[in-house]
């Protein structure tokens, strides 16, 4: 499968998801995922961790005690999983095609990175796969009152910018995010597994 086709047409502003976007760690993600959650009890089935990609990592835990009726803690879950990813970072490597692809429009357009993870370890993955300092803009999960797929995170991203929506472009790999961006008013590109 195509990971990615570049858009023909230009865009004053790029924002960019970083999992499984920019960072090939979506599988780093989903192991750190089922070992934190099965250490509780709990289970997080391959197919649901991708369905729920974007989602802020404590209503991940919140849907999988609906959904299996568990009794996780959201707060120590989400913690102890993001704790674990860290610990195994060193091995996360870019997708070629989208990292050589955010340093071609950086130098016509403004660019941000807009992820449902939080800032010290979305800009730990950055700086692992060459781009640390590299956006001047990064919108997190806890910097916005609601998450992907709410448009928040775009809006917030275009703003810091200084880019009107309607001018981005926003390349994500989940569903959560083709959502934000088109409440946002954004159009989108889809990236596939690599």
């Amino acid at each position: 499968m195509t990971v990615f086709i570049p858009p023909e047409k230009r865009y004053a502003g790029y924002i960019f998801d970083c999992d499984g976007t920019l960072a090939d760690s979506m599988p780093l993600h989903y192991s750190a995922w089922a070992d934190t959650v099965r250490k509780y009890g709990g289970q997080l089935p391959e197919d649901l961790f991708y369905a729920l990609g974007g989602w802020p990592s404590n209503k991940m835990v919140e849907l999988l005690n609906q959904r299996f009726g568990s009794s996780l803690d959201p707060e120590v879950v989400a913690f102890e999983k993001e704790s674990l990813y860290v610990e195994r970072i060193a091995t996360i490597q870019p997708i070629p095609e989208v990292a050589d692809f955010a340093r071609q429009v950086a130098t016509f357009a403004k660019v941000a990175v807009a992820s449902g993870g939080v800032l010290p370890v979305v800009t730990r993955t950055l700086d692992m796969i060459g781009f640390k300092g590299f956006f001047p803009v990064i919108v997190t999960s806890e910097q916005v009152r609601r998450g992907k797929p709410f448009p928040d995170m775009f809006l917030e991203a275009a703003h810091r910018m200084n880019v009107h929506p309607a001018d981005c472009l926003v390349l994500e790999d989940s569903i959560a995010g083709f959502e934000a961006a088109a409440a946002a008013g954004m159009n989108y590109v889809k990236i596939g597994r690599p």
